[in-house]
């Protein structure tokens, strides 16, 4: 509550495909972010936040519900969210609360159609979005549709044009008011095969742009379009900025607590063909910034945790009761200092182009995939698998880049067994299955 008892607004914005070293917070030295490195200076940055799904849909079912993917049953980006699920929505709702969303749904499947009520998890108080604005519109043209399923057409830049609509939220939402703006930046524009910063904006960074460890000397398609990716975050900043004026006029900034936080990253194609959709750091671990009632010590969470965590932080932050079925833990304690911030871990599953599980600890990447083709590429989609097979184990403290796969070293069986075992902890408890893990063999005696 605020100190007056009134309970926080809270606004979260959700960016797409935006890896975590984007921001000076967490040491680019590009000065791309100037907005949310003062937010983190000031609130709390988690500095090693793990998405618990690589993956555009199955990440925002987990955003909504707290849940694993394979919980929620939306394990796949065509696979709407069931309407019987209990959203953030929802429990903001029943504590009193208006409910709005701008911008990046990805949980209906109706791709360029609306989304009708009964599939917008709730969000009935302000609606501007589509299922997947990538169909919709283009980075300088488009339409969402309004909560009557009416075009709400705009011709500017896109990330301008969503935070146009995200500022109209603010000013109708009554107080307390939860708002959602999930923008479609900085993921690439996927009939275009490329990502498209603001006009001038790519230009300042073509020269000499920072090129991150896990990137260099990789094939992909980093060398051509990393300006055009920092611009566009570049530009996000700056519309965070527009949101927390925004917030100023409306005189309700003090007791707004903001949270900035991406689905997953990206690895520009230098993994398997990708963007995302595998374990490593580039595609899974993401920003997340708290700021604002709650977040203003400057206290930071350096503990490996699952974005699973941030759902229940933003109840408890309200005052909301955290439901038995959501899986993370509230990072209040933690800010406060009641908890001890030593450790964690983050399980994560993975689909489409694989089915895989992986386990991140402060100093360990261990992975595993099933054998055999059931991703999109086999035309076999699974959700899991009852056998999977050791691919990949990363040390991050020597090798933060992961460049050096370890997996099947024998002078590493002890950690890698360790791990596996650990693993299917995760995978007992989350979905309920024993798989069988076995040992990758590189042919040594």
């Amino acid at each position: 509550m605020n100190e007056d008892g009134t309970p926080p607004n809270v606004v979260v914005v959700l960016t797409d495909q935006q890896r975590w070293d984007t921001l000076g917070a967490y040491e680019n030295p590009m000065e791309l972010t100037p907005t949310l490195d003062d937010l983190a200076r000031e609130g709390t940055l988690v500095e090693q936040a793990i998405s618990p799904q690589p993956l555009c849909g199955p990440f925002r079912a987990a955003l909504q519900t707290g849940k694993y993917p394979t919980e929620t049953g939306v394990w796949q980006s065509a696979i709407p969210l069931a309407e019987d699920e209990r959203t953030l929505a929802h429990r903001f709702s029943d504590a009193g609360y208006d409910v709005g969303y701008v911008g990046n749904w990805h949980l209906a499947s109706t791709f360029d159609d609306p989304v009708p009520p009964a599939q917008r998890g709730g969000y009935d108080d302000f609606w501007i979005a589509a299922d997947v604005p990538e169909f919709t519109t283009q980075p300088y043209e488009g339409r969402l549709f309004d909560a009557d399923g009416n075009p709400v057409t705009f011709d500017d830049y896109r990330v301008d044009a969503f935070t146009d609509f995200a500022i109209e939220g603010i000013e109708t939402l009554t107080e307390p008011f939860f708002l959602v703006v999930g923008y479609v930046e900085p993921h690439d524009q996927n009939d275009r095969w490329t990502f498209v910063a603001p006009d001038g904006y790519a230009d300042r960074h073509a020269k000499r742009p920072y090129v991150p460890d896990d990137l260099v000397d990789r094939p992909g398609e980093w060398h051509q379009e990393l300006p055009d990716y920092y611009g566009i975050v570049e530009r996000i900043d700056e519309q965070v900025g527009e949101l927390l004026d925004a917030l100023s006029e409306r005189g309700v900034r003090d007791r707004t607590l903001l949270a900035y936080t991406s689905d997953h990253g990206c690895h520009f194609r230098t993994r398997p063909g990708e963007h995302k959709r595998t374990p490593h750091e580039s595609a899974v671990r993401v920003p997340l910034v708290l700021s604002g009632h709650g977040f203003s010590s400057g206290r930071n969470v350096q503990s490996v945790r699952s974005l699973l965590d941030l759902p229940p932080t933003l109840l408890d932050a309200a005052g909301i009761a955290v439901p038995d079925s959501m899986r993370g833990e509230s990072l209040l304690p933690v800010v406060r200092g009641d908890v001890s911030d030593d450790g964690g871990e983050a399980f994560v599953q993975v689909s489409e182009s694989q089915v895989g599980r992986a386990l991140r600890t402060d100093r360990w990447k261990y992975a595993v995939a099933a054998p055999t083709m059931t991703g999109w590429r086999g035309g076999n989609a699974e959700q899991s698998s009852d056998v999977y097979v050791e691919r990949y184990l990363y040390d991050l403290w020597t090798d933060p880049g992961e460049t050096i796969n370890l997996a099947g070293r024998p002078e590493f069986r002890d950690v890698a067994d360790d791990l596996r075992e650990r693993l299917r902890s995760h995978i007992a408890e989350a979905e309920g299955e024993q798989p069988t893990i076995k040992q990758f063999d590189r042919g040594f005696p």
